[in-house]
């Protein structure tokens, strides 16, 4: 579906928006405006990462929006974006993606419509601003992922589901974190030193403040699973130490057990009348000192 954001009858630029075009359709604005087959080759590849390409009579720009909605364990490229294809000229602006965006009417009514955009850079500015404004809302969300996982390993019994739900969280923050990384060449050109004004250094500024985000985001999750691991294998070590005690109880009673189990003729204490209370009491006497030397030594 082929919409006019813009035309040249009201603005001295004309910016075509299409939602996810068939091969006709595709051909046909291929076409019509000199398109080069390898940015319709870009268009296609879905997981293409983010780019800025001067092909000639335009500029092919690629963008990665954040989704909307995300399935519970997406952890890839396309699972956690969309994308945003900009093919930028002195007059015309012609945007393709997949699926419904609202940033163009939104641009048009809040930045075009005030007369904001003098021309197709400020509107590609603006363009790139609300892509990356896509990605603080994700950002506040993983914090409180973060959180709650830190919450779930310090406070509370450790659950099986937990190192998934980790790893999910942390392949979330690194490909979102690398697809920010990836348009610093897209902000170093629409913020370049010919072109830079307030609004280029806007988005710059919040190209810089996600890129922060996700930067300490990340460092937080790679320490949450260290400390995941550091703490299991505190619990484990821990298991071990409760049972090595146990077993110090019974060495020396099982060995005692052993020695008046063993089938020999000739053994005094076997027939003595007090034999049994009397090896009883030795074996009280022997587990009382090993309990009392363990809280000396505070084991216990």
């Amino acid at each position: 579906m082929i919409q006019t954001i813009t035309d040249k009858s009201k603005y001295a630029y004309e910016w075509l928006d299409i939602l996810d075009p068939d091969e006709e359709e595709l051909k046909s604005i291929a076409e019509k405006y000199s398109l080069h087959p390898s940015s319709i080759k870009d268009w296609l590849q879905s997981d293409h990462l983010p780019k800025y390409e001067n092909v000639g009579n335009y500029v092919l720009i690629i963008f990665r929006i954040h989704c909307e909605k995300l399935a519970e364990e997406a952890d890839t490229i396309q699972e956690l974006t969309d994308k945003v294809v900009i093919f930028l000229s002195d007059e015309r602006i012609i945007t393709l993606h997949k699926k419904e965006w609202k940033a163009p009417a939104k641009i048009r009514d809040n930045q075009i419509e005030k007369h904001d955009c003098k021309n197709t850079l400020d509107v590609v500015n603006e363009i790139v601003k609300n892509c990356l404004s896509t990605y603080e809302g994700p950002s506040a969300k993983l914090t409180e992922d973060i959180e709650y996982y830190e919450q779930n390993m310090f406070l509370k019994n450790r659950k099986p589901a937990l190192l998934k739900g980790l790893y999910y969280l942390r392949r979330q923050t690194e490909v979102t974190r690398r697809i920010i990384m990836l348009s610093h060449e897209i902000i170093d050109k629409i913020d370049s030193p010919e072109h830079t004004n307030t609004h280029t250094r806007d988005t710059r500024d919040l190209y810089v403040k996600l890129h922060n985000i996700y930067d300490t985001l990340f460092e937080n999750m790679n320490q949450l699973v260290m400390i995941y691991f550091s703490i299991s294998s505190q619990r484990t070590n821990e298991i071990v130490r409760v049972l090595t005690l146990f077993s110090v109880f019974f060495m020396p009673l099982t060995f005692i057990v052993g020695v008046y189990g063993m089938n020999f003729d000739y053994m005094p204490e076997l027939r003595m009348k007090l034999g049994y209370p009397g090896v009883m009491i030795l074996m009280g006497l022997i587990t009382a000192g090993i309990y009392a030397w363990f809280r000396k030594k505070d084991w216990l």
